[in-house]
């Protein structure tokens, strides 16, 4: 299994001779505007993709599917649905079926618990984006654990460290873990996704696996970026397992044994 962090929380996942295109956010520099009612008015996404705009058609073609964790803009925006083929498979969680369907993708497959797609299970995990009145509002979230090439990935999605990915941490027991970090949040309430602390516990939680923490120094609501993140880890003495990959880079996942 190979996986290419994009930007964000935009990956490319290899594995079964297949290749999932994971939320993709595809907008170039400053298409968007801010996330309302944070701590600045930055217009989104931060950076560009890390990759020249003539290549994305390229990239986009070697897609066999895309796998939604949500339906939020920064995972699924107006450019990725423009650009991708409207009769890709798109895999998703329930919650957003219908949504998809309606923005003219014709094979939409909704995850309930677990898809056994193209020798690659797909087991949808839970989540919680926030706490309290603002984890509600944020709707529904799902994370993913793969299974292909004898390993196991998971991707959380958008959220806080909580009872459901622990859960799923205990019981698939993954052989790598993609965070969603940077502590995103509004004005008020509390953060949305994972802190850097939060990671260095989803650490702590899995000993047996490599964490990466992604989905930084993208949206202007995110409040820790990559440098705090990495110290925050170093300070807990996780750097050799809990990583901070860059945009364009693909993740050292462990060898197989």
């Amino acid at each position: 299994m190979q996986v290419q962090l994009i930007r964000h929380a935009t990956l490319l996942v290899k594995a079964a001779g297949k290749t999932l295109l994971v939320d993709p956010m595809l907008a170039p520099h400053g298409q968007y505007d801010p996330v309302p009612r944070s701590a600045n008015q930055i217009r989104i996404p931060l950076v560009d993709l890390p990759l020249p705009s003539d290549e994305l058609p390229g990239l986009l073609a070697s897609v066999d599917a895309v796998l939604l964790t949500h339906t939020h803009a920064d995972h699924w925006d107006p450019v990725a649905q423009q650009l991708l083929d409207k009769s890709l498979p798109i895999l998703c969680q329930p919650a957003d079926t219908e949504t998809v369907r309606a923005q003219g993708f014709t094979h939409v497959q909704p995850i309930e618990t677990q898809l056994d797609w193209e020798g690659i299970r797909i087991n949808r995990t839970g989540g919680q984006h926030g706490t309290g009145e603002i984890g509600q509002m944020m709707g529904a979230v799902s994370g993913f654990v793969l299974e292909a090439d004898g390993q196991r990935l998971y991707l959380a999605g958008d959220t806080i460290w909580c009872e459901e990915v622990s859960q799923a941490l205990d019981q698939y027991r993954p052989d790598a873990v993609v965070l969603n970090a940077g502590g995103a949040r509004f004005l008020q309430g509390d953060p949305i996704v994972m802190t850097a602390a939060e990671v260095a516990q989803v650490a702590r939680h899995a000993p047996q696996a490599a964490v990466y923490a992604v989905h930084l120094e993208t949206v202007n609501h995110s409040a820790e970026d990559r440098a705090a993140t990495k110290s925050s880890l170093a300070q807990a003495g996780l750097s050799a397992r809990a990583h901070v990959p860059a945009d364009g880079e693909w993740l050292p996942l462990p060898r197989l044994v």
